[in-house]
């Protein structure tokens, strides 16, 4: 990467992770402070946690669209505008009722498809996989972090001030927005992070993506399901007191960090893909089971977050891996976008289920919902074909006709490693489907032209 390139990806990842820190923060202590607000009940808490989910599926495409015609930035500093507004509304309000609506205004601030589309236009197509990755693990990083300066920040300064805090948060977030992230000298239409309207129709009745969509969205589900209840049952049961939560939380996702990365190796290197998928899938579930048995034991709960985070963290890294190789490379951005969409959904299912259930049948409720879910997805899982262990590349050929295109095509399918390759003269770059460990990089990238 050049510079210029580098300076965009950090900063649009520190973007990306500042927002998910300030929508993650509340996850491990709201259930713990929503009992002082005015009209909670089990439900109510629930729906608090999991509403921005809601907001944020439905709207993070047309953001990206409009961002198409508007800007990208304008439409950056729009959603944290709405993002920063939602935020004070939660902090200030003494009622259940007033957080639930600032927390479904900080999802209309849906800008994660737009930082994406932003980062394309900053970014040479042969770097693109980089850039996304390094935003990827921004992101998994933010949800960490969260989990731990959560419980220690609502020592410090409450619930209200985690509120008012992701407020500066998105403030922050326009200055270096403003200040640091280079301004592209033209955006384009990128296929590869942003959804055709046209190819929804598509992408919507591949079964295999269905299977996708489907496992991040109970991933999600039972995530926030989970965390409406266990802070609960940290204090309640295990004598836990809230102060302490990141005594837990710390050492569980350090070490589910370190035992996931064997599990990602062999999926890729040893190309163990499904078999790895399946087995996280089963462990989400044997962490349930043990939640719903063992949640009145310390060690029963921290055993179950370990194994849950350990299979979590598996499967957040491998479902869009996943969809990159299943689906047809000019269609990616397509696909990325209904299954972002699955994801924010289903953390709004979770909440909103997970509370109702422990308000009507108790925490082992919540637990054993949880376990059902992941069986239906392993069920899924199991039938799925086995993928084709291909990567996404991009090439950008410049301008060309259709005849210049269909020579391209026959000349790099002729290199070494690329499988399948689909040139769109109206966008001037070559979508490919690639072997990574044979791919002849030096080759495919003498065809690569920068018209910018």
């Amino acid at each position: 990467m050049t510079p210029i390139e580098k300076r965009a990806v950090s900063s649009l990842a520190s973007i990306y992770a500042l927002r998910m820190l300030g929508l993650f923060m509340i996850l491990p202590v709201f259930a713990l402070y929503a009992e002082q607000l005015e009209g909670v009940t089990p439900f109510m808490v629930g729906l608090a946690i999991g509403i921005y989910g809601l907001t944020q599926a439905i709207l993070q495409i047309p953001f990206g669209m409009l961002s198409d015609r508007l800007g990208r930035k304008p439409m950056i500093i729009l959603g944290l505008i709405i993002f920063a507004v939602g935020s004070v509304i939660a902090a200030m309000s003494d009622s259940i009722y007033g957080v639930i609506l600032g927390r479904a205004i900080q999802g209309a601030g849906a800008i994660a498809a737009v930082i994406m589309a932003l980062t394309s236009d900053l970014t040479r197509e042969e770097h693109r996989l980089r850039a996304m990755a390094v935003i990827g693990m921004s992101i998994g990083m933010s949800f960490a972090v969260s989990l731990v300066l959560g419980p220690v920040l609502n020592q410090w300064i409450g619930v209200d001030g985690i509120f008012w805090l992701t407020g500066v948060m998105a403030i922050l977030a326009m200055v270096v927005l403003l200040a640091i992230v280079p301004t592209p000298a033209k955006s384009r239409f990128h296929r590869d992070t942003e959804p055709v309207p046209a190819l929804f129709k598509s992408v919507l009745k591949d079964k295999q993506l269905l299977r996708l969509d489907f496992g991040i969205l109970v991933l999600h589900t039972m995530l926030t399901a989970t965390f409406v209840v266990t802070p609960l049952a940290l204090r309640d049961f295990a004598g836990l007191p809230s102060a302490d939560h990141w005594y837990v939380y710390f050492p569980v996702l350090v070490l589910a960090l370190g035992l996931m990365v064997p599990f990602i190796i062999i999926a890729e290197k040893k190309r163990k893909m499904k078999q790895v998928f399946v087995g996280a899938i089963a462990a989400l579930i044997v962490a349930q089971l043990l939640l719903v048995f063992a949640h009145q034991s310390l060690y029963g709960i921290v055993a179950a977050l370990l194994i849950f985070f350990i299979a979590f963290n598996t499967l957040e890294a491998s479902l869009p891996s996943l969809v990159a190789k299943t689906v047809k490379p000019d269609r990616k951005g397509t696909a990325m976008g209904v299954y972002s969409s699955s994801q924010f959904f289903g953390a709004f299912v979770g909440g909103a289920l997970g509370g109702w259930l422990h308000g009507e049948f108790g925490m082992a409720a919540v637990f054993a919902l949880c376990a059902v879910l992941g069986t239906l997805w392993l069920i899924a899982a199991a039938t799925m074909q086995n993928p084709s262990y291909l990567s996404s590349y991009m090439v950008r050929v410049g301008d060309v006709d259709e005849a210049r295109a269909a020579t391209l095509t026959g000349e790099m399918a002729a290199i070494k490693g690329v499988s399948e390759i689909y040139i769109l003269p109206e966008t001037g770059v070559a979508y490919l489907k690639v072997d990574l460990h044979t791919l002849d990089r030096e080759k495919l990238l003498t065809f690569a032209v920068d018209d910018a």
